[in-house]
């Protein structure tokens, strides 16, 4: 990456104070600019770094009052933070713009491939897939029979995507992350002989599904991650689960088979919900709780295992961090209503 501070100041519609020409190859942090660098300041935290700092040009907020001398070019905007983000992106869709099939690659000869794809080292495309305009399949990504994978999509090193599962537009699955293995599914009632998993997987547009996920074909039907939903690292859902539209869930969660999720939840880390269960709209969960019990109340925050409201969990909270305190005073109590008793009886 090669711009001039001119250049940049007119892809992000700023005010450039100082040297047109300063020539910018890389993005740096304001505290470890340094020459040829761009930062941004939007923290007041790192103030003093505007002051000190190597960086060749720095985004700053347009309202931002120097006390100082600054040795580089600012370019101020209306948000120094968004700037910096619109930059980010920009330097990641030139940095991850790859086009071309590798000479090994394997891409069936019934598979459909859209235009502008690429396709890594060792990647496999199987039997009557579709693959849409701007793909991007990374080296030793699996794309199994009669799957469908949406325009501009990235499949990152080392995704597997089983057969007959669809993938939307604009998604961006990363590495490790399985798609459309069998759901965990046996009747004990035969032997506990393995249920057959014939459903599959369905992905809708603007999703991304963190490193090393793994999501399972329904039984029958679909397992479906709605548009726009998030996932962060490490998280497991099973068959026929249901996420809605915009929910964001953080690393190590897990849900059961079956369960119906609704949409802009929100859900930290190692949050666990069993099979079965509806989770209302906007609905908040935090860290290492678990759902037993369906939510059926719009907009909660629930917190706990199992979870309950987290206003009520925090003043039980409070109790149960004074439970040693309360049994030694029910203990000293006792023995005075004993020592009493013996008084009386004699």
């Amino acid at each position: 990456m090669q711009f001039t501070a001119q250049q940049i100041a007119g892809l992000l519609q700023g005010q450039l104070e100082g040297n047109a020409d300063t020539v910018i190859t890389k993005l740096a942090k304001i505290e470890e600019g340094e020459p040829g660098a761009i930062s941004f300041l939007a923290n007041p935290l790192y103030t003093p770094y505007l002051y000190t700092t190597k960086a060749s040009l720095v985004i700053i907020n347009k309202d931002f009052v120097l006390t100082g001398p600054v040795s580089a070019a600012l370019l101020r905007v209306e948000s120094a933070e968004n700037a910096f983000s619109t930059l980010l992106e920009m330097y990641n869709q030139v940095k991850l713009n790859k086009k071309g099939i590798s000479k090994l690659a394997f891409i069936s000869e019934s598979a459909t491939v859209g235009k502008d794809i690429y396709a890594g080292e060792f990647s496999f495309v199987g039997d009557n897939a579709w693959i849409g305009d701007n793909v991007k399949i990374y080296p030793q990504v699996y794309i199994g029979d009669n799957a469908v994978i949406g325009d501009n999509t990235t499949l990152f090193a080392g995704v597997k995507i089983y057969s007959e599962t669809t993938i939307g537009k604009n998604c961006i699955i990363h590495s490790g992350t399985v798609l459309g293995s069998d759901g965990f599914r046996f009747n004990p009632e035969n032997d506990n002989k393995k249920v057959a998993q014939i459903g599959n997987v369905v992905i809708e547009d603007d999703v991304e599904i963190g490193a090393n996920c793994a999501i399972d074909r329904a039984t029958l039907g679909s397992t479906i991650l709605r548009k726009g939903v998030k996932f962060d690292n490490l998280i497991h859902i099973a068959h026929n689960v249901e996420i809605g539209e915009n929910t964001y869930y953080a690393a190590a969660g897990v849900v059961a088979g079956s369960t119906k999720i609704g949409k802009n939840c929100m859900f930290s880390g190692q949050v666990g919900i069993v099979g079965h269960l509806q989770v209302a709209d906007n609905t908040i969960i935090t860290a290492q709780s678990g759902i037993s019990k369906s939510i059926t109340k719009p907009g909660g925050v629930y917190m706990g295992s199992p979870a309950f409201d987290a206003n009520k969990y925090r003043k039980a909270y409070i109790h149960f961090r004074n439970l040693d305190g309360i049994v030694d005073r029910i203990t000293a109590l006792e023995k005075q209503n004993k020592v009493a008793a013996e008084n009386k009886g004699t």
